[in-house]
């Protein structure tokens, strides 16, 4: 039975897992997306999370840490660089997981983990769905609230001088 096992062993002895975590992690920090197994992605997040927040406080203290999680200095250096400005708002969840298919050869479950912050559709597109449509009184149909807005601040105002709007297509 595996009552309070909650380790994936990944088939793995316990140095070589280490081993393998340490090198995805850096590869990780260094390209922010890397392709892999699921298991391995899942494994994976739970390993960089404590890393990804011990690197928004930079101390020599927190990068000795680091550098003995991963036993590389040039990872060490693009997280506490690179990836350190881009998360130091954020209060976790740093690593994003999507699936991508079988693999070819023994179709194992494949899957993209990256870094949030760093993917450009995502944080740009985020904007676009936040906008609110609004209903118009005439229902006319819906409009964003920044469509509304520039239709009225666009639309000139051609009043007569008996105070008459002579722009109405009625």
């Amino acid at each position: 039975m595996r009552h309070g096992d909650k380790i994936n062993n990944l088939s793995r002895t316990a140095a070589h897992r280490k081993a393998l975590l340490a090198n995805l992690a850096t590869q990780l920090f260094q390209h922010k997306r890397i392709f892999t197994t699921l298991a391995k992605a899942k494994a994976l997040r739970v390993y960089a999370e404590p890393l990804l927040t011990r690197c928004k406080e930079d101390t020599m203290h927190n990068r000795r840490i680091v550098f003995s999680y991963l036993k590389n200095k040039e990872g060490v250096k693009a997280l506490f660089d690179e990836v350190r400005e881009k998360i130091l708002n954020r209060n976790g969840g740093y690593t994003r997981i999507i699936k991508v298919g079988n693999r070819k050869g023994d179709a194992a479950e494949m899957a993209m983990i990256e870094l949030v912050d760093f993917n450009d559709i995502y944080t740009n597109n985020k904007s676009a769905k936040t906008t609110k449509k609004t209903r118009t009184r005439r229902g006319k149909g819906s409009k964003t609230k920044t469509e509304a807005s520039a239709e009225t601040k666009s639309a000139p105002q051609n009043t007569s001088e008996s105070g008459e709007n002579t722009n109405s297509a009625e």
